[in-house]
């Protein structure tokens, strides 16, 4: 059964679920159509067309459910509308690491994080240890690569 729970994501990660989403849809007659045609050749036991187009419609149809239950759930969040001086979803956090260097992330959705882009969920260890604190928190975080301390720096709101 799916949760009911709703799901906090930026706009820009809302349109991407739906394009996804949209993109799976148009897939699916074409899906039936390579079964149709799989099917006319005979034989269903032994005609591997046939299998690969009714496991790729398997896969389709599974992606979509869970898409429409993402976008269903969807709480859309603007963060220029937000504002205070604690760290909570969509709030973009500058921290100085270990070295005193700065790092900078955006906290988003699970479905929406990318460390790479400097976007992590509110869900994973960093994010976890950064919702609620202000600037001049101390944070420490495990993670796979051992602990890590960060100071909250600044934390704004675009």
């Amino acid at each position: 059964m799916a949760s009911v729970e709703k799901l906090p994501m930026l706009a820009e990660g809302y349109e991407r679920l739906l394009s996804e989403l949209k993109a799976l849809r148009e897939e699916r007659p074409r899906i039936v159509d390579a079964i149709e045609e799989a099917r006319a050749h005979g034989d269903l036991s032994e005609n591997a067309e046939y299998h690969a187009a009714k496991e790729r419609q398997g896969q389709v149809e599974a992606t979509i459910a869970d898409l429409e239950d993402k976008v269903s759930r969807a709480q859309i969040v603007d963060p220029t509308t937000l504002s205070g001086d604690k760290i909570i979803f969509g709030a973009t956090v500058t921290l100085l690491d270990d070295d005193d260097k700065p790092v900078r992330y955006q906290i988003v959705g699970p479905y929406e994080a990318d460390a790479k882009i400097g976007r992590i969920s509110y869900n994973s260890p960093l994010g976890r240890a950064l919702i609620g604190r202000v600037v001049g928190d101390e944070v420490e975080v495990s993670v796979p690569a051992g602990d890590r301390f960060y100071a909250v720096e600044k934390i704004e709101f675009i």
